[in-house]
């Protein structure tokens, strides 16, 4: 099992993960053309692609999934609630298959096992997941203001890990943001800041951790190096070990073996 991102922050996220020949999208942010630049970047072709699953209806996450899927015949996956809030992408007439998910039900999508699972963020119904071949087990947590029990219980033994470092706390208080949005953002509904990450990361089984990348990092509140900072510290590991999930590049392929 591997896995690569096309783009990750506020302008748009989307990942892949792959097992043989089952390659899912996780999100879909960016426009349908921009998606198959970013995937022909990765050595894929659209056509590849066997589901889409959507986390919530922010436009950075869902606004490309259901014209990808309708040109292209590419199911989707996603909560009840995020179906209510995201059909203003449905494109009129488009013919896309949806399977609505219990964000409590592990379900299979060919070769992965994908286990759901909800999380604190102002949205209808989001949901993250993880994903695993019978072998190994990738995590994937970004749009969470707060962690919870139970997505340390889900989260726990990956071998590798994709986590939301939004904001540091004192560039968001000193940043150019506007006070509601700033009071959004590093709310208990908003995104994880460095040391939320972390702290996190601490409570967490990682003995079989191979990755760990840095996810949704804020363009105006965040730099990589301090991401990095607060999650090495915590894994007592090199700055450069951590990985960083980039706006325009996205990360390459990474493999969980």
């Amino acid at each position: 099992m591997r896995f690569a991102s096309l783009g990750s922050g506020s302008a748009g996220n989307c990942m892949v993960i792959e097992k043989a020949q089952t390659r899912l999208l996780l999100d879909c942010g960016f426009s349908v053309s921009e998606v198959i630049k970013r995937l022909q970047r990765l050595g894929l072709e659209p056509q590849e692609i066997s589901g889409i699953l959507v986390t919530h209806e922010h436009d950075d996450h869902a606004k490309g999934a259901f014209r990808f899927a309708a040109k292209f015949g590419v199911p989707v996956w996603l909560s009840h609630g995020t179906f209510r809030m995201t059909q203003r992408f449905l494109p009129e007439d488009a013919c896309v298959s949806l399977n609505v998910i219990d964000s409590h039900t592990i379900f299979h999508i060919e070769q992965l096992e994908v286990t759901p699972y909800p999380v604190p963020h102002d949205a209808r119904e989001p949901t993250q997941f993880t994903f695993t071949d019978g072998d190994h087990k990738l995590g994937v947590l970004t749009d969470a203001g707060s962690s919870t029990l139970h997505i340390e219980q889900v989260l726990n033994h990956c071998d590798a890990l994709v986590l939301e470092c939004n904001h540091d706390l004192q560039m968001l208080e000193n940043g150019p943001y506007a006070w509601p949005l700033k009071k959004r953002v590093g709310s208990r509904l908003g995104h994880l800041d460095n040391g939320g990450a972390a702290a996190l990361l601490a409570k967490l089984d990682n003995s079989r951790l191979k990755h760990i990348i840095a996810a949704h990092l804020s363009a105006k509140n965040n730099t990589q190096e301090l991401a990095k900072k607060a999650l090495s510290q915590v894994l007592n590991c090199e700055m450069d070990w951590i990985g960083i999930a980039d706006q325009m590049e996205g990360f390459a392929w990474r493999s969980c073996d």
